[in-house]
C-alpha cells in the first residue's frame, strides 16, 4: 500500500526569531510495507513534540551541532526528527508488532520510518492519556525527573528556584520539589502563568520576570535566606541573579538557555565565578539521555503520583500537521503553557 507522507522541513536556516515561514510542508510516496528481512519499523504518528532546542539544529551554525550526534544541523529540505508517540503500522522487527502503540524518536510527519527500531519503545499502558507519553511520561517529565533527584540532588526542605516554570519541564520539577517537602519558587513571563504556578501547580509563590528591573534584588525578595537550587531553563541574567543568591554548596541544573537560542551577541551575562568557587557552587549542564537507565523508576515514580492525583499535567496541543510551524514559532513568543504538542491523527 502506498500512501503519500507529508513532513515538515526548513525551507532556510533560521537565524534569530523563527517564522512560520522559515519551516514548509513537503510530501513524498511511501510504501507502508517493510522489506524482508528488515529490523525497520513503520510508524503512523499520532503526536509530535514541539521543543525549543530544534532551533540550534535549524542554524546554519550552533556550537551544539557538534557537541552530541542527536543535536546535529538539520539541512534545508530534510525531514525533522522529533520525540513522538505512534502506532506501528508495518514491522518486521520482533520487538514490535503491528497496532503496538509506541514513544520515541519519531518525526514532524504523518509516518515514520524507524531503522532497526532504535530509539522506539512500546506503549504498554492504557492507564493515562496517550498524549502524556509525549510529555509527563516522556522525554520532557524524564528531564525533569533525573535533572532535578539525579544533578540536583534536593533534600526536604531545601530552597528551589526555577527559571520557565510554566513550561514542559520547569512546571514539572516545580511540582516534584514540592512533593519532597522543598520551598518553591518560579518566575514565568505572563499574569496567567504566574497565577498558574501559585494556584494549582502549588509553587509557594512565583513572579514575572518582565515586571522586575533588579533581578538579584528579586530573588533577595522571595529569598531572603538564599537558594539552595536552581533549576535553569533560561540562563543568562536570569541564572546570573540565581548564583549571585545562592547559599553555599548550591547546586544549577542547567537544563535549557532558552534566552541565548535567539541571540547573536557573543557577549553574554555569566555568573560571578568567585561567588561559584567559595561558596562552593556545582553548575552542571545534563541530557535526559544522559539518563535512560532512570527510565524506569520515573516512569513508575511519576504514574503514581499521577495515579493518586498528586501532580497536574499541563498540555498545550495544537491539531494537524500543517500547525507545527505556527506551534513551533510560538514557543519563542511565549505562546505555550506547560508541554507544547502537535497532535497529527486522532488517538
Amino acid at each position: 500500500m502506498e500512501v503519500e507522507n507529508k513532513y515538515v522541513t526548513l525551507k532556510k536556516h533560521i537565524e534569530g526569531a523563527p517564522l512560520e515561514s522559515d519551516l514548509e510542508m513537503r510530501s513524498t510516496v511511501l510504501v507502508l510495507t517493510v522489506g524482508e528481512g528488515s529490523d525497520d519499523v513503520i510508524v503512523k504518528n499520532m503526536y509530535v513534540s514541539i521543543d525549543p532546542y530544534q532551533i540550534n539544529r535549524m542554524k546554519k551554525y550552533s556550537p551544539s551541532q557538534t557537541a552530541v550526534n542527536f543535536s546535529t544541523r538539520l539541512d534545508v529540505g530534510q525531514a525533522i526528527d522529533a520525540y513522538g508517540i505512534g502506532m506501528v503500522v508495518a514491522s518486521n522487527n520482533s520487538a514490535f508488532q503491528k497496532d503496538d502503540m509506541v514513544a520515541g524518536l519519531l518525526g514532524w510527519a504523518e509516518y515514520s520510518i524507524i531503522k532497526g527500531g532504535n530509539m522506539l519503545w512500546k506503549i504498554d499502558s492504557k492507564e493515562f492519556p496517550l498524549s502524556y507519553h509525549g510529555g509527563i511520561l516522556g522525554f520532557s517529565g524524564l528531564t525533569a525527573y533525573a535533572g532535578f533527584f539525579n544533578v540536583c540532588k534536593p533534600k526536604k526542605g531545601e530552597k528551589v528556584f526555577v527559571s520557565a516554570a510554566s513550561g514542559s519541564v520547569g512546571n514539572v520539577v516545580g511540582q516534584y520539589a514540592k512533593l519532597l517537602g522543598c520551598y518553591v519558587i518560579g518566575c514565568a513571563g505572563t499574569k496567567e502563568k504566574v497565577d498558574l504556578l501559585k494556584d494549582k501547580l502549588g509553587f509557594d509563590d512565583a513572579f514575572n520576570y518582565k515586571e522586575e528591573s533588579d533581578l538579584k534584588s528579586t530573588l533577595k525578595r522571595y529569598f531572603p535566606e538564599g537558594i539552595d537550587i536552581y533549576f535553569d531553563n533560561v540562563g543568562a541574567e536570569m541564572q546570573e541573579a540565581a548564583v549571585a543568591n545562592m547559599n553555599a554548596f548550591g547546586r544549577v541544573a542547567v537544563c535549557g538557555v532558552i534566552s541565548e537560542y535567539l541571540s547573536t551577541n557573543e557577549k553574554r551575562a555569566a555568573p560571578d565565578m568567585l561567588l561559584v568557587v567559595y561558596k562552593r557552587i556545582t553548575i552542571q549542564g545534563f541530557l535526559a539521555g544522559d539518563y535512560m537507565d532512570e527510565f524506569a523508576n520515573f516512569i513508575s515514580t511519576t504514574s503514581d503520583h499521577l495515579r493518586h492525583n498528586r501532580i497536574h499535567v499541563v498540555e498545550d496541543i495544537s491539531q494537524g500537521l500543517e500547525s507545527i510551524p505556527s506551534a513551533f514559532a510560538g514557543l519563542f513568543r511565549g505562546d505555550n503553557v506547560g508541554k507544547k504538542l502537535v497532535q497529527i491523527t486522532q488517538d
